[in-house]
């Protein structure tokens, strides 16, 4: 058995329980900026409108041009704009940013401690998986807008890293003799990743539903401004879970060829294992629906909330209820 550094294992203990009061903060200014979004949106519709009077005064007859109070805000390739300015979404992103780093070290440590990858029980799979969906919204937001959807990752993250830390807090130690393959990194670094992107599309279809209603409702007021459009929202989450599909198809194969070393046959219709190609057959459905059947709009967003729901389940209710081979994992 490998020696545990306790030292660094209450290191990585104390920068967790930090990084998750950090994200609490994120979340608060992320919330800050959707609850200021309106005044926002109307002080700079004000300027506009003021603007478009001045251009108007001495014209003779009718403009032919939309009035500018009504300009669209947001890119729907989700490009920065200049126009109004956000600065609690930007503090919200810079507090995320830290907390992201305080996260890592934890993340980092763990492992260090226990002399492998940190991905053994559920604890360690909960906060890497909340790690990863932080890397991956700060690196779209490196090229891409979109701190309109911030409230919902960091909230995410959040209930993610208070999920591991009060309900399934695991003290660092060694692994039992079947995850002690170089397939734990392979299999479950990618399962991580491919859980991260669906993470992301999942609120994105979220607040598409919400975007889609107020667009049917009439013009869209508030912090609904600063979304991109519903149409533009659903293809974004379709190219995305492309990727992440691609991934999670590869996550089922490597543990079909684990299990076969670990246990001598690639497939035991073990409950993990049967969900995780419950979870591939749900978006196969999305993707082929969407890609050849016209699944569009709220079809397309619900199943897609669907397909993150059977994970959530998958990495909860199944690992804490269903008889599994995958129980000695620390769940």
């Amino acid at each position: 058995m490998t020696p545990i550094n306790e030292t660094l294992a209450q290191y990585s203990e104390l920068f967790m329980l930090i990084a998750a009061l950090i994200y609490l903060v994120s979340f608060f200014f992320f919330s800050w900026d959707m609850a200021s979004a309106s005044r926002s949106i109307r002080k700079l519709e004000n300027e506009l409108e003021t603007v478009n009077t001045k251009e108007l005064v001495g014209a003779s007859g009718p403009s032919v041009n939309e009035p500018n109070d009504r300009k669209q805000l947001v890119s729907d390739d989700m490009e920065y704009t200049d126009g109004i300015k956000r600065p609690a979404a930007n503090i919200g992103v810079a507090i995320l940013v830290v907390a992201m780093l305080a996260h890592a070290f934890a993340v980092v440590a763990r492992a260090v401690a226990a002399s492998r990858a940190p991905w053994g029980n559920l604890y360690e799979f909960m906060t890497s998986g909340a790690l990863v969906i932080t890397v991956v919204y700060l690196l779209f937001l490196l090229r891409k807008d979109l701190r309109f959807v911030g409230t919902f990752v960091s909230g995410v993250v959040l209930l993610m890293m208070m999920g591991a830390t009060i309900g399934f807090p695991t003290p660092v130690g060694n692994v039992q003799p079947a995850l002690q393959s170089w397939w734990l990194i392979t299999h479950v670094s990618v399962a991580v990743v491919a859980s991260g992107i669906f993470a992301l599309t999942f609120s994105m279809s979220v607040l598409q539903l919400i975007k889609q209603r107020a667009e049917k409702q009439g013009p869209v007021n508030g912090f609904m401004r600063l979304v991109p459009s519903s149409s533009a929202l659903e293809n974004w989450s379709y190219r995305l879970n492309a990727v992440a599909f691609v991934m999670w198809t590869f996550t089922l194969i490597a543990g079909s060829i684990w299990a076969e070393q670990a246990w001598g046959r690639y497939w035991n219709w073990d409950a993990k294992e049967v969900w995780t190609f419950v979870i591939w057959v749900i978006y196969a459905g999305y993707l082929h629906a969407r890609a050849t059947r016209g699944w569009t709009g709220t079809r397309s967003a619900w199943l897609n909330i669907t397909g993150f729901l059977a994970l959530v389940f998958n990495y909860t209710i199944v690992n804490l209820y269903f008889p599994s081979l995958h129980s000695y994992a620390g769940f």
